[in-house]
């Protein structure tokens, strides 16, 4: 663990590919990765060391005439499948396409909102869904789902069915960070740059940090990292979180 050098190390001018240390889940980071190599190729070099990975609960269902199950994640979905078929269900909505892809692949009618939990709970009354609604989530979930649906008078019942659990750095992501080279640190989510913080914040090592926050809230918990230089996407979604990086690494081949 180690607390990297901010403005008091100067950037290293770069010949070699620029280090991104990718600290999303692993199903998530696997994907962005990849979108990172598409566009970026040999410029960077991408490590993976997820922050945060899912623990699976097994929470009892109430047995009821279930219209529909909902899915905010992806995670959720595969939570879904470790339970019996029979009291789940087939007709899924899911917040976006990912988790309706997944929904699909584990034999689910799935519909996407293509969007939010706000798209989500607009989506279930524009089509008029008459429940009663199961949402399976993890632990932590924004938008307030059930409570939304419930009081505009779909009757909604929310289940946590996993929770993340923190998850140390990886040995090859501490030694890339304890070299002289800038770093990249993308960060999606406000725990996850708390998680960071922390780790970072112990025994000292070289290499300049650079942090892309996908949001203001990511990047005021990323606030006590000495960085380098700092970058927020546009809007938090994965385009925006690749434009940012976009805009990192042209700041830094400036440098």
């Amino acid at each position: 663990e180690c607390r990297p050098g901010g403005n008091t190390k100067p950037m290293v001018a770069q010949s070699r590919a620029i280090p991104v240390i990718l600290t999303r889940p692993a199903e998530q980071g696997a994907r962005f990765a990849q979108a990172l190599l598409d566009r970026f190729g040999q410029t960077i070099s991408v490590v993976q060391s997820p922050l945060l990975a899912p623990q699976f609960l097994q929470p009892q269902i109430i047995p009821k005439s279930w219209s529909a199950v909902i899915f905010t994640s992806a995670t959720a979905v595969a939570a879904a499948g470790l339970m019996s078929a029979a009291i789940l269900p087939r007709k899924a909505y899911c917040v976006g396409d990912r988790t309706a892809e997944a929904a699909t692949a584990a034999g689910f009618s799935a519909i996407s909102a293509k969007g939010n939990a706000t798209a989500l709970c607009a989506l279930v009354q524009k089509l008029r869904e008459p429940g009663p609604l199961l949402h399976l989530r993890g632990e932590e979930a924004l938008g307030q789902v059930a409570e939304t649906l419930t009081l505009a008078g779909i009757e909604t019942f929310e289940v946590i069915t996993y929770r993340e659990v923190a998850q140390t750095l990886s040995a090859e992501s501490l030694a890339v960070l304890s070299g002289d080279a800038p770093v990249i640190l993308p960060v999606f989510s406000p725990r996850s740059a708390m998680i960071l913080a922390q780790q970072l914040a112990k025994p000292s090592c070289s290499a300049p940090v650079v942090t892309v926050a996908m949001s203001q809230a990511v990047a005021d918990a990323l606030a006590t990292i000495d960085a380098s230089q700092r970058f927020v996407a546009d809007s938090p979604d994965a385009p925006s979180m690749l434009s940012a990086i976009g805009r990192a690494l042209i700041a830094m081949q400036a440098a």
